[in-house]
């Protein structure tokens, strides 16, 4: 299980925080990022955009592949979906 690491830190005037440097190192984080804050009941969760975007890829990568269905028959799919709705939109010169 992931050690715990617990830090003090003071809201400012204009709601503001500083997350304490090795709490940013070990979740990957930098000034700039997005972070997507939770409230459960009286904790807040606050969870990196960019970690939360990487496990929602690895769970369609692994969709995808349980469903057998390779890259290459999915843009081909893609393909004849885009030349079928270019022809209901554009009729028969495309």
């Amino acid at each position: 299980m992931a050690k715990k690491k617990t830090s003090n830190i003071v809201l400012r005037p204009k709601r503001q925080v500083t997350i304490p440097g090795d709490i940013c190192e070990r979740l990957g984080i930098q000034p700039g990022d997005m972070l997507e804050l939770t409230v459960e009941g009286s904790v807040l969760i606050a969870r990196p955009k960019k970690k939360i975007s990487m496990e929602a890829l690895k769970e369609i990568q692994q969709a995808f592949k349980r469903s057998g269905i390779t890259e290459e028959e999915l843009l081909e799919a893609g393909r004849k979906v885009r030349q079928e709705v270019a022809r209901e939109k554009y009729g028969s010169r495309v």
